[in-house]
């Protein structure tokens, strides 16, 4: 069925449709289970916000007066059928270019799953956004065009989410149509793309063919590819295990600001004090033993709070604030962690980077490094290499450029609580930017911390001053 069939048989933008799949949405988000986060990225014109509208229209994610707007531009542009990209090119300047330059991020929702979905650019010019989308994402959908095969970009894509350490990469060989649903074409673009996903570490690649445009293996599975005997793309997502959410690590949370009620606001609050952050990794209960960091106290957790409500327990994702037994001197930019498996001190860092500024990057320049909620001043101490997108291999280099994913050496003025990003994304992941400016450099994913004599061991337990080691 193409998709001005469609329009007219579907109820998809009726709103109690749009209701029960909100419903669905955040009945799934609260329980914590079954919420995939996707990111789709691809060259230009792959077909990336056609396969986002084709998903969200057919899934019945959209309401009516979105679709209406969607035909009546559709149909001042002579299309004949509803361009369903639309849905996502959010921007007026984009539409008017066809091109996609921002993260949309959308939701929908099926009878199985909820999706949180990011649309990341394909120009060259905007991978720095492609990284904000992949970073969160359980699954990457990459698109190839059949027509053209693998590119640069797409090498590009799949480095990316190697680095980012994406859980898994479906590859969608888009347009298939258009190359005559040819078994050939798509044979060769698969083998293609698991020889560079292979060759970068990729951990999990699938590829499938699809039209974006007809819909042929995007929700349903298509009577015009017998050479492919496997699940639809919608299919598929259902039914793919969602990437680490963090949750079984080790309690993180990155304090962002000490919460002190003054003046009228302290009535009866004269005592309180709450350090408040965003749960990065793990879980914490009321009474769990945490360590302060970088300073190694010891503490317990005696009260949570998310905005006005108690809690027991403070899960990945929340904002909270937390209250402790000690009276422990602790500022922005601190951590509050578990006692267990607690990252060093380190004043040294390696580390992988997706260079997304148009200024070079050059040793002994001069950085900022945020790592979680803190900034610390660090110094370029070596640039290790960059990759070859065309090879795969690693060239030497004397700086990065636009776009390029290198390796830096940094020496760090002040100690981070840092570890690699392969073992800890709160305690791996960072950003480096300009100290002249603020704006964002790089985004850097740990490999190495610390050389001979560089890295500080946090004590397994240092009493806080008034204790003297006597909590159970």
């Amino acid at each position: 069925m193409t998709t001005s069939d469609s329009l007219l048989a579907s109820p998809a933008g009726s709103r109690s449709s749009a209701d029960e799949a909100a419903r669905r949405f955040l009945a799934a988000a609260d329980a914590a289970t079954g919420l995939l986060r996707l990111a789709t990225a691809g060259s230009v014109d792959d077909g990336k916000s056609t396969l986002v509208g084709r998903l969200l229209f057919d899934s019945k994610s959209i309401l009516r007066d979105q679709l209406a707007a969607v035909e009546r531009v559709s149909l001042d542009r002579g299309l004949t059928h509803a361009d369903l990209a639309l849905l996502t090119d959010g921007l007026r300047a984009e539409r008017e270019q066809g091109i996609t330059i921002d993260v949309a991020y959308r939701y929908f929702a099926t009878a199985r799953r909820s999706f949180i979905l990011a649309d990341c650019p394909g120009h060259v010019q905007y991978t720095r956004n492609t990284v904000t989308g992949v970073s969160t994402a359980d699954v990457v959908v990459l698109l190839v065009d059949a027509r053209h095969g693998v590119l640069e970009q797409t090498r590009r894509h799949l480095a990316v989410s190697a680095l980012l350490g994406a859980p898994h990469v479906v590859v969608a060989v888009n347009k298939i149509d258009l190359v005559g649903f040819s078994a050939e074409v798509y044979a060769r673009i698969a083998e293609q793309v698991e020889h560079v996903a292979a060759s970068l570490g990729v951990a999990d690649v699938r590829a499938l063919p699809t039209s974006a445009l007809e819909g042929d293996n995007v929700v349903d599975r298509s009577q015009r590819t017998p050479f492919y005997d496997g699940p639809s793309l919608l299919e598929l997502l259902e039914t793919l295990p969602a990437g680490s959410t963090r949750a079984d690590h080790a309690f993180r949370l990155p304090v962002q600001l000490v919460i002190r009620p003054q003046g009228a606001a302290a009535d009866g609050l004269t005592d309180y004090r709450g350090y408040a952050g965003r749960v990065g990794a793990g879980t914490v209960r009321v009474g769990d033993e945490v360590v302060i960091l970088p300073s190694g106290r010891h503490t317990a957790v005696t009260g949570i709070n998310l905005g006005d409500r108690p809690l027991e327990v403070a899960r990945v994702g929340q904002s909270v604030a937390l209250e402790l037994a000690d009276d422990i001197d602790i500022a922005r930019g601190d951590v509050i962690a578990g006692p267990d498996d607690v990252p060093d001190l380190v004043r040294e860092i390696s580390a992988h980077v997706a260079w997304l500024s148009e200024r070079p990057l050059h040793v002994r320049d001069r950085v900022l490094v945020q790592h979680g909620t803190r900034t610390v001043r660090a110094l370029v101490a070596g640039i290790e290499g960059v990759l070859d997108l065309d090879d795969l291999t690693v060239s030497p280099a004397t700086a990065l450029e636009l776009n390029d994913i290198g390796g830096v050496h940094l020496r760090l003025a002040e100690p981070l609580p840092a570890a690699d990003y392969a073992s800890s994304r709160a305690d791996g992941a960072f950003l480096l930017i300009d100290p002249q400016d603020g704006w964002t450099l790089a985004a850097g994913m740990i490999g190495t911390v610390g050389t001979a004599g560089s890295a500080v061991r946090v004590p397994a337990r240092t009493p806080a001053p008034h204790d003297e080691g006597a909590r159970p």
